[in-house]
């Protein structure tokens, strides 16, 4: 008879009820369970099943255990060779590759600097696009130099910051087409109004750069601007960029109320950036009126609405002061 006891993984044999032996199992899934039972009937029967060894045991060892051998873990080697003469020829390869290609380096640096197919040869192969105002001689003659020599020896950024010190040249670009072209683009700047000069009337942009145009171009391109006083060339261009800013937000509040009213005017001052007047018709007459810095357009309607009234009170009205609230100051 045997007992087994699960919780502490013991069997115990009984033989007329008394115990005869003893011993501990190893905790085992249901196969060894009755791998157990097998060995517990076989004690009662005086028999033992001899253990099974491993199929790769070695039969000369005691306990027939088997003994592997450890795997050999690969070394990575290094680039360079652990012996003398291998450093030494590393370093000759090196050499002789590093100097194939600087060699092959120089062939093409050589190919593309003196090869004839790569030069500019007559101003033909300047190509110019965008221009209208300023002439394709004023252009080209940024380049003069660059006649005859190779294409990779223009300094285009150099040429392109020399087309933008032209007046009417806004932005330009220069790129290279191969094998032996320029490629010049240029966005020319855009006069927004008529500029006193003197006795004479040029155009000014909007960032106050003084453009020159002959009068005949100026009537063949019909221009309708107001004529800005207060620009002159003896000004920095940052007072002349500041004082243009001043004109085109006071064009632009005039015009916000839907009716386009600076084509009325025929003058505008901006000499003073506190007080710009303006030269408006007025039945056959012109009257300057003064707008001060700001509320343009509510001014320029107050003027409108009281314009019949201070006719009437001063029929050589010449000037009206619009920067006072309560009252307008008026001057025949």
């Amino acid at each position: 008879m045997a007992k087994i006891d699960s919780q502490a993984n013991r069997v115990t044999v009984f033989a007329d009820d008394e115990p005869v032996e003893q011993f501990f199992r190893p905790a085992a899934t249901s196969p060894a369970r009755a791998k157990v039972t097998q060995d517990v009937s076989s004690e009662r029967t005086g028999t033992r099943r001899p253990a099974k060894q491993p199929a790769d045991a070695d039969p000369d060892t005691e306990d027939g255990t088997f003994l592997r051998a450890r795997r050999r873990i690969p070394v990575r080697r290094g680039l360079i060779p652990p012996t003398r003469m291998g450093r030494i020829l590393a370093a000759v390869a090196a050499v002789i590759v590093l100097g194939g290609l600087f060699f092959l380096a120089t062939l093409i640096r050589n190919f593309f600097r003196d090869d004839p197919r790569f030069r500019i040869a007559t101003s033909s192969s300047i190509q110019i696009m965008g221009n209208s105002q300023v002439t394709r001689p004023e252009l080209l003659s940024i380049f003069g130099s660059d006649l005859g020599r190779n294409i990779f020896y223009i300094p285009l950024n150099q040429r392109r910051a020399a087309l933008e010190e032209l007046p009417w040249v806004e932005h330009a670009t220069v790129m290279r087409l191969l094998p032996d072209q320029l490629r010049v683009a240029v966005v020319e700047r855009t006069p927004v109004a008529f500029v006193r000069q003197g006795n004479t009337i040029g155009l000014v942009d909007a960032h106050g750069v003084l453009l020159h145009l002959p009068p005949a171009a100026m009537a063949a391109k019909h221009y309708s601007f107001p004529v800005v006083s207060g620009i002159s060339a003896r000004d920095p261009l940052s007072v002349r960029a500041a004082r243009m800013h001043l004109y085109q937000q006071f064009i632009h509040d005039l015009d916000s109320g839907g009716t386009k009213v600076s084509t009325q005017l025929s003058e505008v001052d901006i000499s003073d950036p506190e007080d710009i007047w303006a030269i408006l018709p007025a039945q056959g007459n012109d009257i300057q009126v003064h707008f001060g810095d700001s509320d343009f357009l509510a001014r320029y309607r107050s003027y409108q609405q009281h314009l019949p009234e201070w006719r009437q009170q001063y029929p050589h009205l010449a000037s009206v002061d619009m920067r006072y609230e309560d009252q307008v100051v008026s001057s025949t």
